[in-house]
């Protein structure tokens, strides 16, 4: 059986997704937000490879104090959705291990990598211990838009997809373009200033035919978008991804009826590590595909999250309980069609 992994951290440093295709603006977005971050220390994770795409030299030099150049991590071993495993998590290592440490990490993905499994990486039990998404933002050519183009150069992007060897996902452009819009918080609409107001209608209209659900459009200009709109969103999209739909779900998501879900009610605890122990068995067991929830942990004052996907276990303490709390133990089960339920129940419950 795997053993469950915990952390009571209280602080997890918040990350911020921001995805879009080639040239869209994403990096003249981030350079701005390094130039007004008001005093904010950043790091940044920047997703590119041979000298194609993105250059993280731009970033680093930027020269300001409060993202040094040893605070720019560049991936250069392909789309970051695809590499994940390999190159993410170092990465995230490096980041964190910094001194003085960093209030705020930004992830620039490469033009073709899709958001989703990046956000689901920070469901790991190693990772949502210690960071968690604040947003994803998807930055979107305009004027492109508005000439009815998803990307201003879309053999520029066939060729970074030849070139990246990586990349294991040969979708057409339209279909990532759906993806990076399905799981955004915000959407900037960037070069705004290079469209007239039919233009920026046309573009918006785009914008709303693929999107697969609704989500605000700024507008911007050299990537001038007040940090304020961009960091402390607090949405915790690692709890949410998995309601964001893209093109390469498993059918089985779109088909609810093949899922069981239901909720426990279990007595108190005194010991988070023999419940996520329980969580586990049930698992194996039982073929718990998630549970989640709160839980009271006798003599504690502090509220107990529970995640787990599969025998994989996340617990940490995430705030004080409040008089406004309905404070009692509560697990949310979800398995495929058939779940035994009474068998599920008496193993959680000890």
């Amino acid at each position: 059986m795997t053993a469950p992994e915990s952390s009571a951290n209280l602080s997890r440093v918040p990350c911020t997704v921001v995805t879009g295709f080639l040239g869209a603006g994403k990096t003249t977005l981030i350079r701005h937000l390094l130039e007004n971050a008001g005093g904010k220390r950043l790091a940044i994770i920047v997703n590119e490879f041979g000298d194609i795409g993105i250059d993280g030299e731009i970033l680093k030099g930027c020269g300001i104090d409060t993202c040094p150049e040893e605070n720019i991590v560049e991936l250069a071993n392909g789309c970051i959705c695809c590499t994940v495993a390999d190159d993410f998590v170092p990465a995230l290592d490096q980041i964190l291990s910094l001194t003085p440490k960093v209030d705020h990490i930004l992830i620039e993905t490469s033009g073709l990598a899709l958001p989703k499994p990046l956000v689901q990486a920070f469901q790991w039990p190693s990772v949502k211990s210690r960071v968690t998404v604040d947003g994803v933002i998807a930055v979107v050519d305009g004027p492109a838009l508005a000439e009815g183009r998803v990307a201003n150069d879309i053999d520029a992007l066939q060729a970074q997809r030849a070139q990246d060897e990586t990349l294991d996902h040969d979708d057409p452009v339209e279909e990532v373009f759906e993806d990076q819009l399905a799981c955004a918080d915000l959407i900037i609409l960037s070069k705004s200033d290079l469209m007239d107001a039919a233009g920026s209608a046309r573009a918006h209209a785009v914008i709303g035919k693929h999107a697969a659900r609704a989500v605000k459009i700024v507008p911007a200009s050299q990537g001038k978008v007040d940090p304020s709109v961009l960091l402390g969103l607090g949405l915790a999209v690692e709890d949410d991804i998995e309601n964001r739909k893209t093109h390469h779900d498993d059918e089985l998501d779109h088909e609810h009826d093949d899922f069981d879900s239901f909720v426990i009610d279990i007595p108190s605890i005194s010991n988070p590590d023999e419940l996520a122990l329980r969580v586990a068995t049930a698992a194996e067991e039982q073929n718990v595909l998630r549970v989640k929830g709160f839980v009271e942990v006798g003599g504690k004052p502090m509220r107990l999250l529970l995640q787990a996907v599969g025998p994989r276990v996340n617990h940490y303490y995430d705030r004080a309980w409040t008089a406004d709390d309905d404070r009692r133990s509560r697990l949310v089960v979800i398995g495929l069609k058939g779940l035994n339920r009474p068998a599920i129940e008496r193993i959680l419950a000890g």
